[in-house]
């Protein structure tokens, strides 16, 4: 029996601005959550990372997979906003607006914050340099063993998608260098910018062999072209957003990327370069939290991870390889495979709290169908000691052991499955053993991958 507190209905329309947030390290399903409230919201708003971060939303049985335009473009006339705190490739925004322009998708509702920084061609090469460069580093420093107990694991590569999104986030602090959406509008800030950003990486970039890096002039076009295209979408979305409050519209809020790789409360350094968590839609879009109502997080029934990292629960062996399987466990945006293990509802329920959620999204139960055996990791073993708390480091997290509680496991296919009590015995046992270790009521269950087969409590 779960002793998870009531909370409002999914459906509640009093909550004039809701979030969807990720509880474990991305890829939960939030892009399918977002597309079912979208319908009931004026606007969806992207307030953090860049195009590392893939949606994969299935209508009537055909895939859309969504990488910097919010989730609820899918719905015509929505409003859909990327906020300020989003990193956009401007090149790969266009690719994508076109690609859905090319499936009949309306895209005249995007708006996209003056105050986003963009990702330019040598933050990606910056990136794909230093990836390199720690695997380097990684392969020639002496790893702990028997006789070095103590000491930490080689450093290796973070195991980015080589985007250039943390080093644009990177600029983006160090401020001189760094390029706004609004300036790809204006000529001669837009070429002071590129100039500095150029003498200040040419010469490191250059000293290991990167490539030939764009001259000045031949960049400052390059993104003016783009910059024309995409100058009458580029406004300021801070005053669009709280207009759209006052008036009393709704605001969904669409996290990317997960609460595990939160660059402050996530598993440093395995982590990203944005504020992954509901705490981040403050100075991602301008929005003050206190007028948030509701905080979603979506988790899935089992973990999964892409990149380099600690993964206490994580299965190298046949059941993971099944489970990748099932749940089509590549990435969207890289096409990498996933790691997969059994739940971590340690990680899971510190995600909760830093969070503040007031509901639970568990997607992806259906791929457990067929198991005889569900484990589930409630506690770590550290040492000597025992603890339920989850640490945010890698050091500490990567000498976590999972201690597992087992739960019966169940045959039937769930993609019919409408109503929570339409669910065999054992998978309704699952998901209120889940709201009651986490203390959080899951107002959502999905159970495939399309837009029906989500059961609403």
């Amino acid at each position: 029996m779960t002793n998870a507190a009531p909370t409002t209905s999914f459906s509640d329309p009093s909550h004039a601005a809701s979030a969807v947030i990720g509880l474990q390290w991305g890829d939960e399903g939030k892009g399918k959550l977002v597309d079912l409230l979208a319908k009931g919201h004026d606007a969806v708003v992207r307030y953090n990372g860049g195009a590392n971060a893939g949606h994969s939303v299935v209508v009537r049985g055909e895939r859309y997979s969504l990488h910097l335009v919010p989730s609820g473009i899918l719905y015509p006339g929505k409003i859909a906003v990327i906020g300020n705190g989003v990193v956009v490739d401007p090149w790969k925004l266009i690719e994508e607006l076109d690609g859905l322009a090319k499936r009949g998708v309306d895209t005249s509702g995007l708006v996209i914050s003056s105050r986003a920084h963009a990702v330019l061609p040598y933050h990606k090469t910056e990136d794909a340099l230093r990836e390199d460069l720690l695997k380097r580093v990684g392969s020639e420093r002496v790893p702990s063993g028997p006789d070095r107990p103590d000491a930490p694991a080689p450093v290796s590569e973070i195991g980015t998608t080589r985007r250039g999104i943390g080093p644009a986030y990177a600029d983006k602090v160090q401020r001189a260098s760094a390029v706004r959406m609004g300036d790809l509008s204006r000529p001669e800030t837009l070429r002071d910018r590129i100039d500095v950003a150029l003498t200040l990486k040419r010469p490191l970039l250059n000293a290991y062999g990167s490539g030939e890096i764009l001259a000045t002039d031949a960049l400052v076009a390059q993104c003016s072209d783009v910059g024309a295209r995409l100058a009458p979408m580029i406004k300021d979305t801070t005053y669009l957003l709280h207009g759209l409050l006052a008036q009393g519209k709704r605001v969904l809020f669409e996290g990317a990327n997960g609460s595990l790789l939160d660059v402050d409360h996530g598993t440093y350094p395995y982590v990203t370069g944005s504020t992954c968590i509901a705490a981040g839609i403050g100075p991602g879009t301008g929005v003050p939290a206190s007028r948030l109502g509701r905080v979603l997080g979506v988790m899935k029934a089992y973990s999964t991870r892409v990149g380099a990292g600690p993964m206490p629960t994580e299965l190298a062996d046949a059941v993971g390889e099944l489970i990748r399987q099932r749940g089509r466990e590549y990435g969207t945006t890289t096409g990498r495979p996933r790691r997969v293990g059994w739940l971590d509802l340690v990680a899971v329920k510190y995600a909760a709290m830093i969070n503040g959620a007031t509901g639970l999204v568990l997607t992806m139960l259906d791929v457990l169908s067929g198991m005889g055996e569900i484990k589930v990791c409630t506690a770590y073993e550290m040492g000597e000691k025992r603890t339920n708390e989850f640490p945010a480091d890698a050091y500490e997290l990567a000498k976590a052991k999972p201690v597992y509680e087992s739960l019966a496991g169940f045959a039937q296919d769930l993609g019919a499955c409408r109503r929570f009590a339409d669910l065999p015995e054992s998978a309704r046992r699952y998901v209120e053993f889940i709201e009651g270790y986490v203390g959080v009521r899951a107002e959502v269950v999905s159970v495939g991958p399309d837009r029906e087969q989500t059961i609403q409590r």
